[in-house]
């Protein structure tokens, strides 16, 4: 029997508009922060899109933490505890805490060296010249695009969701739903009844994103993933603060989940998630290491020393945004055990914030730092999309000198702009058929699967440009075929939704995808002719005893 704290609190009443004023005017600060940014802007297309390499250590750690914490870690990992219970943090975040540092020690400091000592801008810039093939940058971009979709749509996805959520019952009569049918035939209002829909939702905080990365670029991306960092991380200790006390503390709240028959198995990993699927997402944090929009950021950086904090602080930082992520999802899944109808998982964080935080100035406050989450990753993948759209398509077919600096600036920003609206309108037309969890999770494995690619590239010498061409076609059709599957083919009504009912022999089609990917580069390279000493030496410098 469950306690009576954790029975669901499904009645409405027009809810206090409060959180909405909140989140209006910290979306407005946003505003102002783009305009400011702005100011800043030395006019030069170096400094749109790498911020003229003058980013230093604690700017960098915000940055670059704050793009990695998306949609995907609050309001993704929460719905995953849900729905699957405590284990996801072994999942990702303790995985992640350890590999992203390494990979950053060991990657993003020597793509950032060549980088500055050769002026990339993009990732396609620096593998087309490590491979000697203009036209590997051609044909990197499509997938890398293919690749961030997901991403990208994890965080409109959650944004609409989140926002639904928070503002249920501001807007009785303006957002109506239908109400729920009971079983004696009598009719209670729908839980979200008044909320925002997702479609507005998710087209404010994209117009907003849109709005300081259109006029601040990668500067205002990094100054509001600065702000935005600071702002979640905070929040999120206040919101699990606020939950934890009003189920009576942690012990309690956890004893709730272990009484619920319906939630006790989200309490073991053992219950929900298997030793082969738990072991797999080992690769998926080496995602990391092909972002398009990471590398971006580790260009921004002053010195090698500017990676040191972000080394060190990353795995702690992890921590402190993914433990109360994981356990308000556990929680919620006794507290809305017997919900009618079942509780979104994409929503479970939005809905205990609004059920349990009964402050309206600490909702608001709270709905503020996870939409921060949320657009902190938006800002930085849409700027490098139009970062590579203009200098790895449009200028590598015109000439670097065809357009004016301003002119390559308003390319960037035509094309940021289309996929923006790309991006909402699939969106829409995904709606609740996938969760965000494992759309974010579908990203990463294809950029994990890449991670040889770009490990042998800065450490390999034999590897050759037949093998990074077999890489990337290998890669990106396993992918595809796995994705296609589980996500785009349609299912059977009743059929489980979730990734984690996608397995090969209890192992995640990561596996396979990385696999083929570090099988056919290696295979390849070893078959084909090798790039010459001394193009080679230009990316790895010979060792003394070489010389």
């Amino acid at each position: 029997m469950m306690s009576d704290a954790f029975m669901p609190m499904l009645t409405l009443a027009e809810a206090s508009q409060t959180p909405l004023f909140i989140i209006i005017g910290y979306l407005a600060l946003l505003l102002g922060l783009g305009i400011v940014s702005s100011m800043f802007f030395k006019g030069t297309s170096a400094d749109y899109f790498v911020v003229s390499r003058s980013v230093g250590s604690f700017l960098l750690l915000m940055s670059v933490f704050g793009t990695t914490m998306t949609g995907f870690a609050l309001v993704g990992s929460s719905g995953k505890a849900f729905a699957d219970g405590v284990g996801v943090y072994g999942l990702m975040a303790s995985w992640s805490g350890l590999i992203h540092s390494a990979v950053f020690f060991l990657v993003g400091i020597k793509l950032w060296a060549v980088g500055k000592r050769y002026g990339y801008m993009t990732q396609c810039q620096y593998f087309s010249d490590r491979f000697e093939s203009p036209s590997f940058g051609y044909i990197l971009f499509p997938i890398l695009v293919l690749l961030l979709i997901p991403y990208l749509l994890v965080g409109v996805i959650a944004a609409g969701k989140f926002l639904q959520a928070t503002t249920k019952g501001m807007f009785p009569d303006t957002f109506t739903m239908p109400d729920i049918q009971l079983p004696n035939g009598g009719t209670k209002p729908h839980p979200l009844n008044g909320g925002l829909p997702p479609a507005l939702g998710s087209a404010i905080i994209c117009a907003v994103v849109l709005f300081y990365v259109f006029f601040g670029g990668l500067r205002g991306a990094v100054w509001a993933n600065t702000f935005q960092t600071l702002v979640f991380m905070v929040t999120g200790v206040i919101a699990f603060y606020m939950i934890s006390d009003k189920l009576g503390g942690l012990a309690e709240a956890s004893n709730a989940v272990a009484e619920s028959e319906k939630a006790a198995s989200r309490l073991a990993r053992e219950g929900e998630i298997g030793h082969r699927q738990f072991a797999s997402y080992l690769l998926i944090p080496l995602s990391v290491g092909m972002f398009p929009h990471l590398f971006q950021h580790w260009l921004t950086a002053k010195s090698a020393k500017s990676f040191r904090l972000s080394v060190v602080a990353h795995p702690i930082f992890i921590a402190i945004v993914w433990v109360p992520c994981i356990l308000i999802g556990v929680w919620g899944a006794a507290y809305f055990a017997d919900a009618k109808p079942p509780v979104n998982p994409n929503a479970v964080l939005g809905r205990m914030i609004d059920v349990l935080v009964e402050s309206p100035v600490l909702s608001g406050l709270v709905g503020a730092g996870v939409l921060a989450a949320i657009m902190s990753s938006l800002d930085s993948q849409f700027m490098c999309l139009g970062t590579m759209f203009t200098n790895d398509i449009v200028l590598k077919k015109t000439g670097p000198d065809r357009f004016t600096d301003k002119q390559k600036v308003w390319i960037s920003r035509c094309f940021i702009l289309a996929i923006v609206t790309i991006t909402y309108l699939l969106a829409l037309l995904l709606k609740d058929t996938t969760g965000v969890f494992d759309l974010g999770v579908w990203c990463f494995s294809g950029f994990g699967a890449l991670f040889p690619l770009v490990f042998a590239s800065i450490y390999w010498k034999r590897v050759t440009r037949a093998g990074a061409f077999a890489c990337l076609g290998v890669t990106a059709i396993t992918w595809f075929i796995f994705f296609y599957q589980d996500i785009l083919v349609p299912k059977p009504e009743g059929a489980p939704k979730h990734e984690g009912e996608f397995l090969i022999a209890g192992m995640m089609p990561v596996v396979f995808v990385f696999l083929a990917s570090l099988v056919s580069l290696v295979v390849v390279s070893l078959l084909t002719k090798p790039h010459s000493k001394e193009h080679v030496d230009r990316f790895i410098p010979p060792k003394a005893s070489e010389n």
